[in-house]
């Protein structure tokens, strides 16, 4: 499927004004586009997402069903954060689906990265599927995919599961109101939508979850342990004042062991990567330099809170050579 084009004459949003006038056109699209029918939404409670939402709430209201799909590969409380935003606060049409061992049976015992995507990209769109029989008049389906997303697919960096459109047996439209935006200008429309601080500026989260983060085929005890890991990181970032600081930061698991001590006896464990990396649109990226003492800090509560980890490391490298995420 051919991806849209970002024109060379398109002026880069970075002012409210800029905003207001993206919003109103793309509104006016969407009311064109959708007209009095129903869209669904795969609302993970990240930036991109949240725009999108608030975009479609604006432009069609109660026509938006929002879908929240736990697949288990999610950051530890965040399914109840998103139902406590967007049910309790947003007022938002949310449907909650608990799809945990649907998506780590599909998964158990594989370990190419790109099948990964491509397998939990399609149990949403199962999910999505699933969930418009349940409803009247869905005909379309709204996706958060932004520029660099169509970038490094058409590249053939990774695979991307909201690039590429939809198998032809389902008969949905897509809704992109955000695919020709970098990242930064995702923030800025959802700064002039209204949306809270702490959503606008929330670290992105890859749509594959922490199963990018668990390199190889995933097993449920090294998920935890970058679920864990990642906690701990989260907790000390925002003590530490690095929470607004840092555009991104999260922990990886990879596949592999190393001997240890753990309370005088010999372990064999696996290791705890660190990433912490600025950007502005995704494209490139620097690493963070964390104070030292921080992160003797951060290593000694992960080591000895994160069940089957004997060892931290930090990545220092850019992008590029390296991309963000590890899958």
């Amino acid at each position: 499927m051919e991806q849209a084009k970002r024109p060379e004459t398109m002026e880069r949003i970075t002012t409210p004004e800029l905003a207001k006038a993206f919003i109103d056109e793309q509104v006016a699209a969407l009311q064109k586009q959708i007209g009095d029918k129903k869209v669904l939404l795969a609302l993970s409670g990240g930036v991109d997402s949240s725009v999108v939402a608030a975009l479609l709430i604006k432009a069609i209201g109660q026509q938006l069903v929002c879908v929240h799909v736990n697949h288990g590969l999610l950051r530890k409380g965040e399914p109840e954060q998103v139902i406590k935003v967007f049910r309790d606060e947003m007022k938002a049409n949310l449907v909650y689906v608990d799809a945990t061992e649907r998506f780590l049976g599909k998964l158990a015992g594989v370990s190419d990265p790109e099948t990964k995507r491509k397998i939990i990209g399609g149990e949403f769109i199962e999910v999505f599927a699933e969930e418009a029989k349940k409803l009247e008049g869905i005909e379309f389906l709204a996706q958060g995919t932004i520029y660099p997303d169509i970038l490094e697919s058409e590249q053939g960096i990774k695979a991307h599961h909201n690039v590429g459109g939809l198998p032809p047996e389902l008969n949905f439209e897509l809704v992109e109101p955000v695919k020709l935006l970098f990242k930064d200008e995702v923030r800025v429309v959802g700064k002039e939508l209204g949306l809270p601080d702490n959503m606008v500026y929330r670290q992105p989260f890859p749509g594959p979850g922490l199963g990018v983060r668990c390199p190889g085929a995933i097993s449920r005890d090294r998920l935890e342990a970058v679920r864990e890991s990642d906690a701990i990181l989260r907790e000390e970032f925002a003590k530490n004042g690095l929470a607004g600081k840092v555009w991104q930061y999260f922990t990886v698991v990879p596949d592999f062991k190393s001997t240890g001590i753990i309370d005088g006896k010999r372990s064999f464990a696996w290791p705890v990567i660190v990433r912490a990396v600025n950007t502005k649109d995704a494209m490139t990226a620097t690493v963070e330099n964390v104070p030292f003492e921080l992160m003797q800090h951060i290593t000694d509560r992960i080591v000895h809170e994160v069940a089957g980890v004997n060892r931290v490391l930090y990545d220092f490298t850019p992008k590029p050579t390296a991309t963000i995420e590890y899958e």
